[in-house]
């Protein structure tokens, strides 16, 4: 979808020609005396239109307007979130196969946060997943205006939020592929396919240097099938080269059956969604680069499947982490801290300023906090606030969660230095604890994503979610870091809008689920 903005008055988007014009509404709103006001004013009037966020007016071809349709539309107090219920609510005319061209008219004054959190909602309300769904209607709207009284002044969050609909939708995507359509393999693919993109470079390990690095325990879950590992290493340079580098790790168990310890067959099929962790890493590095931040970024995926075939790690097993600690695997569905603590282990080299691993890891943080927010757990009261702060800000939020020495308890084995699991209690935070084994004195944060990063139902499907987080964060720790020498050159704008616009990814919706990976 493209989206263009520009400054607009309701006059102006009066004359605008589409085939849906969107008018948002504050609540304060003071009418002018072109056609669009004085239609607004007449329905404020009569109470036919409400300004509480999502309140609609229909009106077809008025008149003294060009646009075919409009929606008068609710947008209470102007804010972000507003914003996002108002567009989310105007959903069935914005996802019409008949709008093609649409024009947003944000009347009254608007916020920075408000502009790109609009292109979001746009983008989520018009998507359709067709990937593996041929005979589906691909989304309709192919164009999007944003009319703003001021386009100069939110140029930056426009530009923002364009960059944050190709993250969230390239995450989606991969979240949303069947098992076969999203292998280790092809998950690899699509992390070089983002290294098109300015000062992406990607380097992909196969099981033989998985190997030879000594990560036995992703080798571990690995086993039981026969779709190869892969251990994923992106690279977005955009600081000097001696800026230590944030690191994102993310889960990347493209089906988790259990393993051994098998799951009940009752939604198991959403357990492709066991990879939204990985899929939220490559969406922020799509983001990044479309925006070109001055930051220096690393991104781990440790990619498998968990199945349970003969080769399989059983129960009582023992294995070896890239650390050296022995961990005995109790529960072979905790399988996705096994992956993690190699690649959080492996992140160590690289000194970075900060870590951050993202993982569907326990049903125990879905039953804790819903999928309205995703558990964080830090052992940094800094970085904890900036990853808090950015959530909020990118309408993605999280909770942090406790990480007191006493959760760790269970974690104790006769048999190895640790192991997997500690019992059904606060399994959030065993999780969170077992991770923080691996990390040593390097600022760390995990977000658990098991209630956030996909809905069940019938809306059923990949939220993309935290790539906002991410970006946010990420952005705001380009803003405080000044380079201590000019950053490598970018390519030019349009060799980035050229790259950016080679086919990127698809999405679709999201619940939290009963089969719950760990």
């Amino acid at each position: 979808m493209n989206f263009d903005l520009k400054t607009l008055s309701l006059a102006a988007a009066a004359a605008q020609t589409c085939d849906l014009l969107l008018v948002l509404i504050p609540e304060g709103f003071r009418p002018g005396q072109d056609a669009l006001s004085t239609l607004a004013a007449l329905a404020l009037r009569s109470g036919d239109l409400v300004l509480k966020a999502g309140k609609q007016l229909h009106l077809y071809q008025p008149p003294a307007v060009a646009a075919r349709r409009v929606v008068l539309v609710g947008a209470g107090d102007g804010s972000a979130r507003a914003v996002q219920q108002a567009l989310l609510a105007a959903g069935p005319a914005i996802q019409a196969p008949q709008t093609k061209r649409l024009v947003l008219c944000l009347a009254g004054a608007v916020s920075a946060g408000a502009v790109s959190t609009a292109l979001q909602a746009l983008a989520e309300a018009s998507y359709v997943y067709t990937s593996t769904k041929p005979t589906a209607q691909a989304r309709s709207l192919q164009r999007c205006v944003v009319g703003v009284p001021d386009a100069a002044a939110v140029r930056d969050a426009f530009d923002r939020g364009v960059a944050l609909v190709a993250g969230v939708e390239l995450a989606r995507e991969w979240g949303n592929r069947p098992a076969n359509h999203a292998t280790p393999s092809l998950l690899a693919d699509a992390a070089r396919a983002l290294a098109k993109l300015p000062r992406i470079q990607c380097k992909v390990h196969g099981p033989a240097e998985v190997a030879r690095l000594g990560m036995g325990a992703f080798m571990a879950v690995a086993r039981g099938s026969e779709e190869p590992l892969r251990f994923i290493e992106l690279r977005y340079g955009g600081a000097a080269k001696d800026q230590a580098p944030v690191v994102l790790v993310g889960k990347g168990i493209t089906f988790d059956t259990g393993g051994i310890s098998i799951k009940p067959a009752a939604e198991m099929d959403e357990m492709k969604f066991d990879m939204c962790g990985a899929a939220s890493v490559l969406g922020a590095f799509r983001a990044l680069g479309e925006l070109q931040p001055a930051i220096n970024v690393l991104g781990l995926i440790p990619a498998c499947e968990n199945m349970p075939d003969g080769r399989a790690v059983k129960p009582g097993d023992v294995v070896t982490s890239l650390s050296g600690k022995t961990i005995e695997v109790l529960n072979t569905d905790a399988e996705g801290r096994l992956v993690l603590c190699d690649a959080l282990s492996y992140a160590a080299r690289f000194k970075p300023a900060a870590v951050v691993d993202v993982a569907t890891l326990t049903g125990a943080c879905m039953i804790a906090l819903g999928n309205v927010r995703s558990g964080l757990f830090a052992n940094d009261d800094g970085l904890a606030a900036a990853l808090h702060a950015a959530g909020e800000a990118a309408l993605d939020t999280c909770w942090r969660m406790p990480l007191d020495d006493d959760y760790a308890e269970g974690l104790k084995s006769n048999f190895a230095d640790m192991g997997n699991v500690a019992g059904r209690a606060g399994g959030a935070i065993t999780a969170a604890k077992f991770l923080q084994k691996f990390v040593g004195e390097m600022p760390w944060a995990h977000l658990d994503i098991a209630g956030a990063a996909w809905k069940s139902g019938t809306a059923k499907g990949a939220t993309g979610r935290p790539v906002g987080l991410l970006v946010h964060y990420l952005l705001g720790q380009a803003a405080q870091r000044a380079p201590s020498e000019p950053a490598p050159r970018a390519a030019s704008k349009s060799a980035q809008r050229a790259a950016a616009s080679k086919p990127a990814a698809r999405a679709v919706p999201r619940r939290a689920p009963r089969a719950r990976a760990s």
